[in-house]
């Protein structure tokens, strides 16, 4: 097939998993067509029938600001004809299904054009933000209704889907995946010695640092932990919430226990440090940098909110904690960090979850049935 996909470029869970399909499906024979306003981040070049288009906005006096809903529609438009696609991926409703609609009706007006169906994949934030707020609501609702076919991360947003925005009842649910040959437990001592002495266990965070994923609380569970044994926190990413938590940090007395690190796109060399993982978001559609810690080996801590209870078995590959129970977080941590044998025990059953369930061969051939049956004209 040749399928077009679009994304953000930006650190966050739908840019990476839209990326991660973008490349499994050109390792699978289909020509694929990435539509973004830059590289994604964990765009890797050279790759076959992989082909990256960039959108470009122009700056126009009359407008406050560029216009890239126009000019991704535009573009989808443009490949669409050039490349006669088959398939438009879009990831997350609001600008890309609205994008990939409005192509389709541009298309629509010449006879001869290639038309292709349209996928939407919803993420979480799009549904749960965007499409909570009522000045976005009808336009993410029209955008999902007019899809030949929708995808949700998560039965959790499936049903959040049909409770904020009021549509969805045929969303399928096809979870989000990892490539396991590149996430497994990479054990570099020497690396890790240079973050803390063998003997002191480290926690660590991932995300984009923005207000939903509470970086605030990662590092006051830290602080609550570090009073009853020594340890180190490995903070990753990047986002609008480092910063100020930076300024925190540094004015604790536990500053020297704490390291802010970028993310880089081989992260599973990073989580392999850690004794265990933290993540106290207010919300999680799915939870993928969850996932990339149980394929390390690395039991989680989380909260019990949106999809994580169907990723993390609490007590077996992991611990599920009410998201204001902080003391509970601390506790969970406390007990992984002390006990060797059930830090091994956990980490061994979340890769292999990871492994029957959520690796690329097992989820990839979902989405690509998903396009089989949009272009045989069933509507999903």
């Amino acid at each position: 097939m040749r399928i077009g996909i679009l994304c953000y470029a930006s650190v966050g869970g739908s840019g990476v998993v839209a990326t991660e399909l973008a490349h499994e499906l050109a390792a699978r024979g289909h020509y694929v067509h990435v539509l973004s306003s830059e590289r994604p981040f964990r765009w890797r070049d050279g790759r076959k029938n992989l082909v990256f288009e960039p959108v470009e906005t122009t700056a126009y006096p009359l407008f406050r600001e560029p216009q890239y809903l126009l000019a991704l529609a535009t573009s989808i438009a443009r490949v669409a004809c050039e490349q006669k696609l088959d398939v438009i991926h879009a990831h997350y409703a609001v600008p890309h299904a609205t994008a990939a609609y409005l192509a389709d009706r541009m298309l629509a007006a010449d006879a001869g054009a290639c038309r292709p169906r349209t996928v939407t994949t919803l993420h979480g934030t799009d549904v749960t933000l965007v499409g909570s707020d009522p000045s976005y609501r009808r336009v993410v609702a029209f955008s999902i209704e007019q899809s030949h076919a929708v995808t949700a991360v998560s039965e959790s947003l499936k049903h959040d889907t049909l409770t904020a925005v009021g549509v969805g009842s045929d969303i399928r649910v096809i979870p989000n995946f990892l490539d396991c040959e590149a996430y497994s437990r990479r054990p570099d001592p020497e690396a890790r010695r240079a973050i803390a002495p063998d003997d002191v266990p480290i926690v660590m965070h991932v995300s984009n640092f923005r207000p939903v994923k509470r970086v605030d609380m990662v590092f006051e569970v830290f602080r609550r932990l570090r009073e009853r044994r020594n340890a180190r926190l490995v903070l990753v990413g990047d986002g609008p919430d480092r910063l100020p938590l930076a300024r925190t940090v540094g004015q604790s007395k536990f500053a020297d226990d704490v390291q802010f690190f970028n993310e880089r796109p081989d992260l599973a060399s990073g989580l392999s440090m850690a004794d265990a993982f933290l993540l106290p978001s207010a919300q999680e559609s799915f939870g993928l940098a969850a996932l990339e810690a149980m394929a390390c080996e690395v039991p989680v801590v989380v909260s019990r909110v949106g999809g994580l209870p169907e990723v993390v078995e609490d007590g077996v590959t992991g611990y599920l904690c009410d998201p204001d129970d902080l003391d509970a977080m601390v506790a969970r941590l406390d007990m992984v960090l002390g006990d060797s044998d059930l830090r091994a025990t956990m980490g061994r059953a979340a890769a292999e979850v990871v492994r029957t369930r959520f690796c690329a061969g097992v989820i990839v051939p979902q989405y690509e049935a998903v396009y089989d049956d949009v272009l045989c004209g069933v509507r999903s």
